[in-house]
């Protein structure tokens, strides 16, 4: 019995061990995790979560600046369009987080704060007129691509945990995001980026 015992206590010392050591032999250039590292799939399920709320709340006072530079109708409408559903979509993301049990809260997004300060460079850096109309399709399909890339892995994270109601949420604004993404290359494609053409040969 005390081998046993012995040998139990062995091993747990030996995994120990193996821990520190694998801590210490990390690859070189390997990212050091943070103390407060998501540790499993449903972990990081929640903070990708409370990731895209903040996002989406941002785009939420992004985007009436984006229809108030835009002089194109049709973008102004499908900009004035896209706030709406975007709206929706942060009250859908409150039903999620409720769905999975936990309470609804926004992290810092450096990549959609990287996404809407380009927007806003590109307005910037442009004339009032069919470029930088252009330049606005090109900022906001930048934001709905990864959009839908981040929906589309949430909606999988939550198939893998079970979450069946999460996930037909996250389904539902993963489509919003793709339409919304083929309503901005219509456009673009239709009239916007020719009336931008033109500008360059006056």
């Amino acid at each position: 019995m005390k081998t046993a015992i012995k040998k139990t206590a062995d091993t747990k010392s030996k995994t120990g061990n193996t821990k520190a050591t694998a801590s210490k032999t990390a690859p070189k250039g390997a990212v050091k995790a943070k103390p407060s590292a998501a540790e499993g799939l449903r972990e990081l399920f929640v903070d990708s979560l409370k990731d895209i709320y903040w996002a989406e709340k941002e785009l939420v006072k992004a985007l009436p600046k984006m229809a108030k530079n835009a002089t194109s109708e049709n973008l102004i409408i499908a900009i004035k369009e896209h706030l709406s559903v975007t709206q929706e979509q942060v009250a859908r993301l409150e039903e999620v987080f409720r769905s999975v049990g936990e309470k609804a809260a926004a992290k810092k997004c450096d990549a959609m704060q990287g996404l809407i300060k380009e927007g806003e460079s590109i307005m910037e850096e442009t004339e009032a007129g069919p470029v930088r109309d252009a330049g606005i399709i090109a900022a906001s399909q930048k934001i709905e691509h990864y959009e839908i890339a981040t929906y589309g892995t949430l909606a999988a994270f939550a198939a893998t945990l079970g979450e069946d109601d999460a996930v037909l949420l996250l389904e539902k604004t993963l489509a919003e995001e793709k339409q919304a993404d083929i309503t901005l290359t219509e456009a673009a494609y239709n009239t916007i980026n020719f009336d931008a053409k033109e500008e360059d040969q006056l």
